[in-house]
């Protein structure tokens, strides 16, 4: 019989090293413990709406959790530029956009960031000098962990305008914080990967489904198909040394295991591990959380043909239209993602009603004069960890003390952002390792 490795946790890290797992041909159980699966990243049904928890767009960068939607045959689920354009709000409807040639890398961005209308002249140049600065960066260096971006920036000749209209267009979205806020090492990461290094590294693809046809139900099927078990409302409660194995304790019931996969959110990975395998709540009680709100509005008619947009001079951070996604037949379906929300997280909802409908109708003015029919509010407390400097110590090596053993989840050292694609890689990785402990040799 083949061995049996349990996963705790049914988010996408969890889900990813489920189905290479199942692959591998060892015999999986996947045990969440809410009714649900998708981790962070999961649908509900509002009012007639597939909704989104989330925003959660990816890059042309995101290769990993790109090749995963392959493997799940919902890649087509994925509407992808073929060439980055970021439309840029300004209040009254001022248009100006972000946008790449189809020249290399760096000189695919001179063009877009010479005509780009958020900033004067003059701050246009001062971005240029960066971004050549930028990409002598090496994001593996553990000195820039300890550096904030924004202090950088600074340093670099950035003043308070190109942060507000350029650099935090990109790092709060990316990093669920603004540039004073973040680690120069994972924003050296962003830039570099997704803008530097590579032409076509920031097209822009958003999802064409919701996350749960997307990604979360048809990894639940592929797992199925290869005969993995997978449980819902089934809280691990501790994993114990066995023998040469584990056990697996939950309410009233104990499973054993050869191999474990914890890939729950870290303060909960640290709590069921058992104290030899040197996993530190303190340690990971130091990631913090960082949240983010979204915002959800429903209009009588269309009041823009943007498929989404960022704003500059406005609370509003990225508009998206959700009409088609959520299956709404008439009106228009909008929702305002607000990361690093800190400011938004205990706000009642008439009031960020009365704040936010505001800002639409500055930023689109047929906002203004048409009517709203559903207005809610989504919040994230716990959305990413905080990728603050210093943080990059704080997050662990996939492998445990005890060999079979292992994490997984954006929030492990994946050299990646807490996002996605740092999900399914870190989902990979800790497959690997428990594919080469059960078999006894490589994967």
């Amino acid at each position: 019989m083949s061995a049996h490795v349990v996963v705790v946790g049914g988010g996408l890290a969890g889900l990813t090293a489920a189905c290479d797992l199942a692959d591998d041909g060892l015999r999986v159980t996947l045990l969440e413990a809410r009714g649900r699966l998708g981790g962070a990243t999961f649908s509900f049904r509002r009012d007639g709406l597939s909704v989104d928890n989330g925003q959660h767009v990816l890059l042309r960068c995101c290769t990993e959790y790109r090749a995963l939607l392959a493997r799940l045959g919902t890649a087509e689920g994925i509407a992808m530029q073929e060439r980055f354009r970021m439309p840029v709000l300004a209040p009254g409807g001022r248009l100006t956009e972000l946008t790449r040639t189809w020249g290399p890398a760096p000189l695919h961005l001179v063009a877009g960031l010479a005509r780009y209308g958020a900033l004067p002249v003059t701050d246009r140049l001062r971005a240029f000098r960066a971004a050549a600065a930028m990409r002598l960066l090496d994001p593996d260096d553990p000195a820039l962990d300890e550096r904030g971006f924004g202090d950088w920036l600074r340093g670099h000749g950035q003043n308070g305008a190109t942060l507000a209209a350029l650099w935090n267009l990109i790092s709060v979205a990316a990093l669920n914080c603004d540039a004073d806020e973040a680690s120069l090492a994972l924003a050296a990461k962003v830039f570099r990967t997704a803008l530097l290094d590579r032409a076509d590294a920031a097209d822009i693809g958003v999802p064409r489904w919701p996350l749960e046809d997307l990604h979360v139900r048809p990894a639940e099927k592929y797992l199925l198909a290869r005969g993995a078990e997978i449980r819902t409302r089934s809280a691990v409660r501790a994993v114990e040394r066995r023998d040469r194995g584990f056990a697996v304790r939950l309410d009233g019931e104990t499973l054993t295991a050869d191999a474990v996969v914890v890939a729950a959110p870290p303060e909960p990975s640290a709590k069921v591990c058992p104290a030899e395998a040197g996993v530190s709540g303190a340690r990971l009680a130091g990631l913090g959380a960082a949240p983010i709100v979204n915002v959800h509005v429903v209009y009588e008619r269309p009041v823009t043909d943007l498929p989404f947009a960022a704003t500059t001079g406005s609370p509003v951070q990225w508009i998206f239209d959700r009409t088609d996604v959520a299956g709404l037949s008439a009106g228009q379906y909008l929702t305002i993602s607000l990361s690093a929300a800190h400011t938004w997280l205990d706000t009642p909802v008439p009031e960020l009603r009365e704040i936010f409908l505001t800002e639409l109708g500055r930023l689109l003015p047929a906002a203004r004069t048409t009517p709203c029919t559903r207005f809610f509010v989504t919040r994230e407390r716990r959305a990413t960890f905080r990728q603050a400097p210093g943080t990059g110590r704080l997050r662990p090596q996939p492998e445990t003390r005890l060999p079979g053993l292992v994490l997984a989840g954006s929030w492990t050292a994946t050299g990646w952002p807490d996002t996605m694609e740092g999900a399914v890689r870190s989902g990979h990785r800790a497959a690997g390792l428990v594919s080469a402990h059960a078999w006894g040799g490589a994967r």
